[in-house]
C-alpha cells in the first residue's frame, strides 16, 4: 500500500517553500529533503505522532496572464487532486486574497480530497484580525501559521495526522505475506524503460499484466528463479531542466510513490555520464525510505568500448559518492544487449531476503559484545559508556537497539563503528540498518 501523500499547493511567494522548510528545522519530522530534483521543488518524508507521510513542495507559476495562469494552476491541481492525498492550500495575508487564490479555491471546493486552508504570515494579533477574510473562500479548515516564526504548524501537522488512516503505513507495520515488488528508478534517459522491455521480450514469463493507476506506473507480475514478484515501472525522477511542469509533477509524484510500495530499487545510473548529484539525491530518498537497493549501471557496453575505465574504478569512485552507505551491490549491465540484466534480478531477491533478515538476540549479544569489548565507546563527561544489551527491533527496516547508560552521548563514529560490525557479521548487503540507543 503507498505512503498517504500530502502536496502544498498555491501560487508563488505565499511561502510554501518556507513552510516545508520551517517543518524540517523545527519539528524534526521529516527525515529526507531531496530539493533541486525538478525546478523549485521539494520533497521530504515527514513521521509526525508515529505517523508517517510524504510532503511535497509543488511550487509555484509564473503568472504571465490570466488565461495562461488559469490552464496551468488547473493542469498541477488536478494532478494533486489526483494523486496526493491531501492538500495544504497556501495563502499570503499580507496581499489578501488574490484573483489566484479564489480560482485555485474554486477547483479545491469542488474535489473530494480534503483540503487544509493554510493562511501564512500571521505574526501578529493585526494580521491574525485580517486573516479572517479567507474564510470567505468557502474551505472548511483553516490554519493560521507563520512560516517564519514556526506559530501554528504543530496544530497543522495534528490535522495532517489525523486524516491519514489508522490502517495507513507506519515505521513499524510488518510487510505482508506478498511477492516481494521491485521499483525501477533513476533518471528518464538511464535506460529504465529499455530493461524492463529486456527482461520481459526475453523470457516471456509474465503471467499478467495489472495496468498502474496511471499510464506511468505499470505493476508487471514476473516469474523467474521459481520465484513470483512483481517489477514496478516508473516515469522516474527528472533532471533540473525546463519540462512541461504538469508532467514532471506527475512523474516525480509516481516515483515518490513507486518507491513507497516497493521493496527493493533498481537504480539505473547511466555509464556514460556517470553518477551525477541527482542520483545521489535518488539514492538517498530510497534509503532514508528504508528500501533495499540494487545499483545498475547501465550502458557498460558503450563505455568500455571508448574507455579503458576497469568496473573496479568506477564502482570505487561511485561508492565514495554515495557514502557512508556503501554496502550496496553494484551491477554493470547493458540493457539492450541483456547483459547481466537477470543477475540484477537475482541480486534483488537477495537483497530483499537481506532486509527481512532477523538476528537472534543471545547471538547479537555474544557477537557484538565481544566486538564492544575490543573498542568500547569514548568516555563522556569522565564516565564510562556501557552498553548493556543489544536486540533487534521488529521493523521492517533491520533496526538494532542498543541499552547503555548515557545513549545521548553516543556519538557518530562509534555508532558508524557498531553498523560496520554488525555488516561484518552479518549480511545486510543492500539494505539500510537503523540504530537506536536507549537508557538502560
Amino acid at each position: 500500500m503507498p505512503g498517504f501523500t500530502v502536496a502544498i499547493v498555491g501560487r508563488p511567494n505565499v511561502g510554501k517553500s518556507t513552510l516545508f522548510n520551517r517543518l524540517l528545522e523545527q519539528r524534526k519530522a521529516i527525515v529526507d529533503d531531496v530539493s533541486g530534483v525538478t525546478r523549485d521543488r521539494q520533497y521530504g518524508i515527514a513521521d509526525w505522532n508515529g505517523k508517517v507521510f510524504n510532503v511535497i513542495d509543488t511550487g509555484g507559476f509564473v503568472n504571465n496572464s490570466k488565461d495562461v495562469f488559469e490552464q496551468e494552476i488547473k493542469k498541477q491541481v488536478q494532478i494533486a487532486l489526483d494523486e496526493a492525498d491531501l492538500l495544504m492550500f497556501v495563502v499570503d495575508t499580507e496581499t489578501g486574497i488574490t484573483d489566484q487564490d479564489s480560482d485555485m479555491a474554486n477547483i479545491l471546493r469542488r474535489s473530494k480530497k480534503p483540503v487544509l486552508l493554510v493562511v501564512n504570515k500571521v505574526d501578529n494579533p493585526t494580521r491574525a484580525l485580517e486573516a479572517t477574510e479567507f474564510y470567505s473562500l468557502g474551505l472548511e479548515n483553516v490554519y493560521f501559521i507563520s512560516s517564519i516564526s514556526g506559530s501554528g504548524t504543530g496544530d497543522l501537522l495534528d490535522a495532517v495526522t489525523d486524516k491519514i488512516p489508522a490502517d495507513a503505513p507506519t515505521a513499524e507495520v510488518n510487510p505482508d505475506d506478498q511477492p516481494p515488488k521491485i521499483a525501477i528508478i533513476g533518471q528518464p534517459n538511464a535506460g529504465k524503460s529499455t530493461l524492463l522491455n529486456a527482461l520481459v521480450g526475453q523470457e516471456r514469463m509474465i503471467v499478467s499484466d495489472i495496468a498502474g493507476t496511471t499510464r506511468d506506473t505499470i505493476h508487471t507480475h514476473y516469474n523467474l528463479f521459481n520465484r513470483d514478484f512483481i517489477l514496478i515501472d516508473t516515469a522516474g525522477l527528472r533532471k533540473k531542466k525546463n519540462v512541461n511542469e504538469d508532467l514532471e509533477f506527475y512523474s516525480v509524484i509516481r516515483a515518490i510513490r513507486a518507491m513507497d510500495e516497493a521493496d527493493v530499487c533498481l537504480q539505473l545510473i547511466d555509464a556514460e555520464k556517470g553518477i551525477t548529484a541527482q542520483d545521489v539525491n535518488i539514492f538517498s530518498l530510497a534509503t532514508r525510505k528504508g528500501k533495499g537497493v540494487v545499483i545498475l549501471v547501465n550502458k557498460w557496453d558503450l563505455v568500455t568500448k571508448k574507455e579503458t575505465n576497469t568496473a573496479r574504478d568506477y564502482e570505487k569512485e561511485l561508492k565514495e559518492k554515495i557514502a557512508p552507505f556503501t554496502d550496496v551491490p553494484v551491477i554493470f549491465i547493458s540493457a539492450t544487449e541483456k547483459q547481466r540484466i537477470f543477475q540484477a534480478l537475482e541480486k534483488a531477491l537477495e537483497v530483499n531476503e537481506n532486509r527481512k533478515r532477523r538476528i537472534m538476540t543471545s547471538e547479537l549479544n555474544e557477537t557484538l559484545g565481544k566486538e564492544i569489548e575490543k573498542y568500547n565507546a569514548p568516555m563522556t563527561r569522565g564516565h564510562a559508556i556501557k552498553i548493556k544489551y543489544i536486540m533487534q527491533v521488529p521493523t521492517v527496516v533491520p533496526s538494532f537497539a542498543f541499552y547503555t547508560n548515557f545513549p545521548e552521548s553516543v556519538k557518530e563514529p562509534y555508532k558508524n563503528f557498531l553498523e560496520n560490525k554488525i555488516r561484518a557479521h552479518y549480511n545486510f548487503s543492500g539494505v539500510p540498518i537503523r540504530l537506536f540507543f536507549r537508557k538502560k
